[in-house]
């Protein structure tokens, strides 16, 4: 029918190595880099130009142009973000979160709908065969026997099912195995959904028993057994049948159905050893079901509230039953008034899909493909999808959800396929991943808002500078001593703590939401730098340049005014913009974080008065300017945080 890629595991294995796509996190920062990058191309012409014009020294302007654009430049974005990162996933890993692609951790912290299995996730992963019975749901010991014969004689790859059967070992003796002979098996596969071993009887007849989905068996008997006697399986009959394999499912159990019949003993056909074959499994006797339990986990129930507490909501992906699924679902306080089969997602275009996936808890009886169109409809309506999958068929859905989840009991493939890898199969664990994942890119983001908003304001002020002030507003080295001094007082934000309400909900990268902080906060500091230009221009006589000697020294004290304030300020502002509440009263900063503003601040001051600042071209600043520099600095705090709590009341930002 199909070779190579064409066929169903070549498209699966097409599927996952194709090249990922940029998550929205690394879409965020490249937007951001060019946003700054736009600054500067702008800007670095404008002040040449402009200095050029008004100084008349082409080389003077050249290099201020140049240290204007490195002050422009966020060179310590790489650092903080990778360093927020690696901590970020060191600190999960100790959390039983092993991250395998670093980006992926915004991602997770960005996740608003977790897509899941229920077994071994929602249920404890141990099958245990709780019932044998026959089709009125009265225990038999006959049906265990045959249940037991067809999962000892099977050759093949014996799953959690089988291994439960066989558990009950004091069946060994019951079901006279010693007495049988295996004379074939016909395997299971995933259109018939039915197992099959024939085995010869002590009476020397061939006995076929089968087992597998009620559904996929009740179409292939014609009759059933009940107290040692036989009835037709008429249409009446097949609605009462059913109703009573229901109530099993409804009470959460995974049902089997066994069938079986006699035959008179067949040999090897010529040239063919195996004389049965699917042609056999029909005109069965229905004998009754074995029905398994996996129970829900005992840490199911808090895990889902508390996943559901942080703004993720919690939808399952099963390939069991409806009735089963809805059971263990209700058990772990998941809504199931809306459902979705496998069939109705393959009824569906895209777009009812995505409609419907959104108000839908389950979906049950899906293929991995059904899996991989429910994540792809999920996201299509502006979701960050996770999904969690251990299974060789969970991969491609891995690779397409936002985060792919997989855990260290995984197969090969999944654990390859998936960013994320828990140590422990609990939604507990991935609670805690997801509270980290967000306080990374809480810092990150303080750290972006300072320096974009940061160069914006230094934008208009340089401007406004090159213009009205008769020589450099600051020499090149200042602007990357002042550059550099800023930076270093950023590289203990990934040691900041971040609010509670800011990993309560789910927070995706949002371009706009930057930009409107960036047009609001960034011109507050430019107000302030205007203030300090007109103080020292007009009340520290900065105008004057009659002389050589008097136009060096206003030179030297306007530029050491404006460093120091602009320093200052910088760094000072840092502790409004890390939180949404009130600096210092209602949110501090972690200590480091504290220590370094505090101590850049105190460099900042004490340079002018250094053989550094000589160096550098200060000069000592007047008595008076220190207590208009800290009026200056409060209120600059002052209406940065009025405008902050205006945009968080205009839920801007």
């Amino acid at each position: 029918m199909a070779t190579g890629k064409e066929t169903y595991l070549g498209s699966m294995a097409k599927s996952i190595t194709e090249p990922t796509t940029q998550t929205s996190f690394d879409q965020g920062i490249a937007q951001f880099t060019w946003l700054i990058l736009k600054f500067v191309l702008v800007m670095v012409p404008l002040v040449f130009i402009i200095n050029c014009l008004t100084k008349g020294n082409w080389g003077e302007a050249f290099f201020f142009a140049i240290a204007v654009a490195v002050g422009l430049t966020p060179e310590m974005l790489p650092m903080i973000v990778t360093v927020c990162l690696s901590k970020g996933a060191i600190t999960m890993s100790r959390k039983k979160v092993i991250v395998k692609r670093i980006n992926a951790i915004q991602n997770l912290g960005a996740m608003d709908v977790l897509c899941t299995d229920k077994t071994g996730t929602l249920t404890m992963d141990r099958v245990i065969l709780e019932r044998h019975c026959d089709v009125a749901l009265k225990e038999s010991e006959d049906v265990l026997a045959l249940a037991y014969l067809n999962s000892h004689f099977q050759t093949g790859l014996k799953n959690v099912l089988d291994r439960a059967v066989l558990a009950h070992t004091e069946t060994h003796a019951h079901a006279k195995i010693p007495e049988y002979a295996k004379v074939d098996e016909i395997p299971f596969d995933f259109q018939r959904r039915i197992m099959s071993v024939v085995v010869r009887t002590p009476e020397g007849k061939d006995r076929i028993i089968s087992k597998g989905a009620p559904e996929a068996i009740f179409p292939v008997c014609n009759n059933f057994e009940l107290n040692g006697q036989t009835h037709s399986m008429d249409h009446s009959h097949i609605g009462e049948l059913q109703k009573e394999y229901e109530r099993l499912s409804t009470d959460g159990f995974r049902v089997l159905a066994i069938a079986s019949k006699e035959i008179a003993a067949r040999g090897p056909v010529a040239g063919d050893s195996t004389p049965y074959s699917k042609s056999d499994e029909c005109d069965l006797m229905l004998n009754g079901y074995v029905a398994f339990l996996d129970p829900p986990k005992e840490t199911a129930t808090a895990a889902i509230k508390g996943l559901q507490a942080i703004g993720i909501t919690v939808k399952v992906l099963t390939g069991d039953n409806d009735l089963v699924a809805r059971k263990i679902c209700k058990e772990v306080g998941l809504s199931t008034d809306f459902v979705l089969l496998g069939s109705d997602v393959e009824s569906m275009n895209d777009e009812q899909l995505a409609d419907a996936a959104i108000k839908t808890t389950l979906f049950a009886r899906v293929s991995p493909a059904h899996k991989q169109r429910i994540i792809k409809s999920l996201q299509s309506r502006q979701h960050t999808v996770g999904f969690m999958g251990d299974g060789i068929n969970d991969a491609p859905g891995l690779r397409t959800a936002d985060v792919g989840i997989s855990v260290d009991t995984a197969v090969d493939i999944a654990k390859e396929s998936a960013d994320l890898i828990l140590l422990e199969k609990s939604l507990l664990v991935l609670e805690a991943g997801v509270v980290e994942g967000r306080k990374v890119f809480a810092n990150i983001v303080k750290y972006i808002r300072m320096g974009a908003s940061s160069n914006f304001g230094n934008m208009f002020s340089v401007l406004g500078a090159s213009v009205f002030v008769p020589f450099l507003p600051m020499a090149p080295i200042q602007i990357l001593a002042n550059n550099l001094l800023y930076d270093i007082s950023q590289t203990a934000i990934p040691t900041d703590d971040v609010d509670p309400e800011l990993v309560r909900q789910p927070h995706p990268w949002d371009v706009r939401q930057l930009m409107r902080f960036i047009v609001f906060i960034g011109p507050c500091s430019s107000i302030f730098d205007y203030t300090t230009f007109f103080m020292m221009l007009s009340l520290f006589k900065c105008w004057n340049v009659s002389t050589p000697e008097a136009a060096a020294h206003s030179e030297s004290l306007f530029q050491t005014g404006w460093f120091v304030e602009s320093l200052v300020t910088q760094t000072l502002i840092i502790h409004v913009i890390r939180t949404n509440k009130i600096p210092f009263l209602q949110s501090r900063a972690s200590w480091p974080l504290l220590v370094m503003s505090s101590i850049i601040m105190a460099i900042g001051i004490a340079i002018p008065f250094s053989p550094l600042g000589i160096s550098l071209g200060f000069t000592a600043l007047p008595s008076l300017y220190w207590p208009l520099l800290g009026l200056s600095a409060l209120c600059y705090v002052s209406l940065t945080q009025v405008v902050k709590m205006w945009l968080l009341q205009k839920k801007w930002i």
